[in-house]
């Protein structure tokens, strides 16, 4: 009765161990850590510090073992913002993974950062300017010959710098469920 006992004692802490022992070891340097974003994170209105809440969206494997299980929260960070400007100034998201969270002890994690930048607005600005310009001469020269065209490719340029303006804000969004690869900077031992 006793080797009974003893043999579903062992196979009852063989069925546990396994998901303990699964979520030890240490992240080396380098390694690929793949978050997936619990909520939206915006150019627009982030801010340098910003938390963002997070998952690990794959088992993180070394040596063939799990050492951050699929699903461990993660914590990313806002490291540098700048939000688009109207005629110049692409708007740029630079992240960081900070936490990560495994058996519910949190472990500091340093990432690089995972950057972004947003398109470069001159040629927008050329074609919408140049475009103003060009229709306010072809308009003024019709309706006032040499003078006409002069004053209309003024109002034209003007138009078009306007336009380039109001319609120039191009920010970088993540929705919710975004997946972002990192790569650890620093090794994490998780105990």
């Amino acid at each position: 009765m006793r080797k009974l006992r003893i043999s579903l004692l062992a196979a009852a802490l063989a069925a546990i161990l396994p998901a303990v022992v699964l979520a030890q070891g240490t992240v080396p340097v380098g390694t690929e850590v793949i978050v997936s974003l619990d909520q939206s994170v915006s150019s627009k209105n982030a801010q340098v510090g910003d938390k963002l809440a997070g998952s690990v969206a794959r088992n993180v494997v070394v040596n063939g073992r799990t050492v951050v299980p699929k699903g461990s929260k993660a914590t990313v960070s806002v490291a540098a913002v700048q939000a688009s400007g109207r005629l110049q100034t692409p708007a740029k998201l630079s992240l960081r993974v900070t936490s990560v969270v495994v058996n519910g002890r949190s472990y500091a994690v340093a990432s690089n950062l995972w950057s972004q930048t947003g398109p470069n607005h001159n040629k927008r600005n050329v074609v919408a300017i140049g475009g103003g310009t060009a229709a306010g001469a072809l308009i003024g020269a019709i309706a006032g010959g040499g003078k006409g065209a002069a004053i209309g490719a003024v109002v034209g340029a003007g138009a078009g710098t306007v336009g380039a303006a109001a319609t120039g804000k191009k920010d970088i969004e993540f929705p919710a469920e975004s997946q972002l690869r990192f790569t650890t900077r620093t090794a994490v031992t998780i105990r």
